[in-house]
C-alpha cells in the first residue's frame, strides 16, 4: 500500500482535494432538488398519518445517517427510533408495531440485512419509505415510497468510499423533517421542550421574564424630568438607556446613548431640556413571556443593545440588555 509523506504534500493540494469533495457533495445535494416530486410529498403525509413512530433502518454508512435522520425527526415533533437492521433479525422486529412507518435507507438497494425485513413488514403492512441510490433496486421495487437520493459520482477519488451518497442521503432525510415540522405547526417553544438541557435548552426554554431588571434596578423617568437627572438615572441603573413612563407607568418612549449623542450634537441644554424633548417615542419593547431568544433576535435585527419590557397594557415591567442575555446565556 503506498504512502505519501505529510511533509511531501503541500498546502494546495490539500486544499484543492477539499474543495473537489465540498463541489461534488453539493452537486449531489443540487441534484436532489431537481428530483422532487409527488413521492416526497406522499412520503411526507406518510409520516405525518402515522400514529405510531417512523423506525429508521440502514447498515454501515448509511446506519450512521438513519441514526441522525431518526434523531432530528424525533426533536421536531416526529417520535421516531433507530433499528439496527442486523438486531432486527434476532429479536429487534418485536419493535416494529402496525401503526408504525418504516424508512430504510441504502444506497445499494440490495443491502441484505435490509431486505430481509421486507416480509415482515409485509405481513404487518407497515408503510415503507425508501431512501435509496437505486430506483430499480429490490428495495425500491419493494417500498410503498421510493426516494432517489442517488448521486452522479462519490466525491472519494476511487468512487468507492461512500461520500457524497450519504450526504445526499442525509439532507434527505433533513428535507423531510423540516418539510414535516412545518407542516405540523410545531413551534420553537415545541422544540425547547424536547431540548432541556445545555445551552440550546438556556436559550430555548428561557423568557425575558426570567433575566429581565425589574423593581429599583429599572431605570425610570418621567417625561418632564430634565435631561440632567435623566442621565444620573441611566449612569446609576448601568443599562444603557432609560425608560420615560407617564404617572400610571406606561411606556411613553426610550433614552439612549444614541440619543444623547443626539442631543449634544443639536447643541440642546442638557439643565432645561425634559426627557420628553431628547427620548425615542415608543422605543424598541417586548413582553414579559417572549422567548429571550426571541429579545436576542430583535436587538440583532434592529440594531439595539436593550429592550424595554412592557405588559399588555403597555406599562414598563422591566428592561433587558445584551449583556443580560450573555450572562443567561442565551447568546
Amino acid at each position: 500500500m503506498g504512502t505519501a509523506s505529510a511533509t511531501a504534500i503541500d498546502d494546495s493540494a490539500l486544499l484543492a482535494s477539499a474543495r473537489r469533495t465540498l463541489q461534488r457533495e453539493q452537486e449531489g445535494i443540487n441534484a436532489l432538488s431537481t428530483r422532487l416530486d409527488a413521492a416526497f410529498a406522499r412520503a411526507c403525509r406518510t409520516l405525518l398519518a402515522c400514529t405510531g413512530r417512523v423506525i429508521v433502518t440502514g447498515m454501515g454508512k448509511s446506519g450512521h445517517v438513519g441514526g441522525k435522520i431518526a434523531a432530528t425527526l424525533a426533536s421536531t415533533g416526529t417520535p421516531a427510533f433507530f433499528l439496527h437492521p442486523a438486531e432486527a433479525g434476532h429479536g429487534d422486529l418485536g419493535m416494529i408495531t402496525r401503526q408504525d412507518v418504516v424508512l430504510a435507507l441504502s444506497n445499494s438497494g440490495e443491502t441484505a440485512e435490509i431486505l430481509v425485513l421486507l416480509p415482515h413488514l409485509k405481513r404487518l403492512a407497515v408503510p415503507l419509505v425508501a431512501l435509496t441510490g437505486k430506483p430499480g433496486s429490490t428495495l425500491a421495487r419493494a417500498a410503498d415510497i421510493a426516494l432517489d437520493v442517488s448521486v452522479e459520482q462519490e466525491a472519494c477519488p476511487h468512487n468507492l468510499a461512500p461520500t457524497a451518497s450519504t450526504t445526499a442521503t442525509l439532507a434527505m432525510g433533513d428535507a423531510l423533517a423540516v418539510a414535516v415540522l412545518e407542516a405540523r405547526g410545531f413551534s420553537a417553544e415545541d422544540f425547547a421542550r424536547a431540548h432541556p438541557g445545555g445551552s440550546l435548552g438556556r436559550r430555548l426554554l428561557m423568557h425575558v421574564e426570567d433575566i429581565m431588571r425589574r423593581d429599583a434596578a429599572l431605570p425610570r423617568v418621567g417625561p418632564d424630568t430634565p435631561l440632567a437627572a435623566g442621565l444620573v438615572e441611566m449612569s446609576a441603573k448601568g443599562l444603557g438607556i432609560a425608560a420615560v413612563v407617564d404617572a400610571e407607568g406606561r411606556a411613553l418612549g426610550v433614552f439612549s446613548d444614541g440619543d444623547l449623542r443626539r442631543a449634544l450634537d443639536q447643541r440642546i441644554d442638557i439643565h432645561k431640556a425634559t426627557m420628553r424633548e431628547v427620548m425615542t417615542p415608543g422605543g424598541r419593547r417586548i413582553g414579559p413571556r417572549e422567548l429571550a431568544a426571541t429579545a436576542a433576535h430583535l436587538m440583532e435585527t434592529h440594531r439595539v443593545t436593550a429592550l424595554l419590557v412592557v405588559d399588555e397594557s403597555q406599562c414598563l415591567v422591566g428592561a433587558l440588555n445584551v449583556h443580560d442575555l450573555m450572562r443567561a446565556g442565551v447568546v
